[in-house]
């Protein structure tokens, strides 16, 4: 799990998979850990937007032909990243630096 946090808002955790797709998504290398600074976070946040934008219209299938099998609902990266966005924009409205690390303290 990866732990993001700024004294902007309460924390986001994540699995490790999802969160390092962010990271890089938001213009850095993946680097756990690390750290945004207040006025770079504006930045990161359009990279992420129009990445996140950019893969969704990737994505974006026709509407599947119902089966009799059921299949589980897949979660996309665009609903898991919604928590970090709001971080990314509170820490954008107070000033704030934006930090990730691992969150030993899950399990």
């Amino acid at each position: 799990m990866i732990r993001f946090t700024s004294p902007a808002a309460a924390s986001v955790s994540m699995f490790e998979k999802d969160a390092k797709a962010l990271i890089r998504m938001m213009g850095h290398s993946g680097t756990i850990p690390s750290a945004i600074r207040a006025e770079d976070v504006a930045t990161a946040l359009q990279h992420l937007e129009a990445a996140l934008k950019a893969q969704a219209a990737q994505t974006e299938s026709p509407a599947k032909q119902p089966t009799e099998e059921a299949e589980a609902p897949v979660v996309s990266l665009n609903v898991r990243a919604y928590p970090l966005l709001e971080l990314l924009k509170t820490a954008i409205a107070t000033q704030k630096n934006v930090m990730w690390e691992q969150d030993k303290a899950f399990f």
